[in-house]
């Protein structure tokens, strides 16, 4: 039988990819301000905001580096040939970071197995 829904695993998988690069790139942003003297704390805070960004784009344009290697993707719950927009993705990705791995205890009870981030925005998980 064909499941159309990815497993907690691979939205695990995908979600500490995601993770890691986003680290990464803090780790990376940081070393390179940090070579420069007088950088204004705006310029710093545009770096970061873009950092945390990184999800909530790739997620509206297509797929995370996370999402791809997994081969799966954030659909709309309406139409799943429809990809999320911007906003949604945006309140996604906060409520995701808000309740951390709690928002994953509805995948269980859920037939489409969405999370509260996914029910919040509008959102589902597919497999590609």
């Amino acid at each position: 039988m064909y499941k159309e829904y990815p497993s907690i695993l691979d939205r695990i998988k995908s979600t500490t990819i995601d993770t890691i690069i986003i680290i990464g790139f803090m780790y990376l942003a940081s070393e390179i301000l940090n070579t420069f003297e007088n950088i204004p704390n705006y310029f710093r805070m545009i770096v970061f905001i873009g950092i945390w960004l990184y999800e909530p784009i790739l997620t509206s344009f297509g797929a995370t580096i996370g999402n791809d290697k997994m081969e799966i993707r954030v659909r709309s719950n309406s139409d799943h040939s429809k990809r999320i927009n911007f906003f949604q993705a945006v309140i996604r990705f906060a409520i995701k970071i808000l309740l951390g791995w709690l928002s994953f205890i509805t995948v269980f009870s859920s037939k489409k197995s969405r999370t509260i981030h996914d029910y919040l925005s509008g959102s589902v998980m597919i497999k590609a």
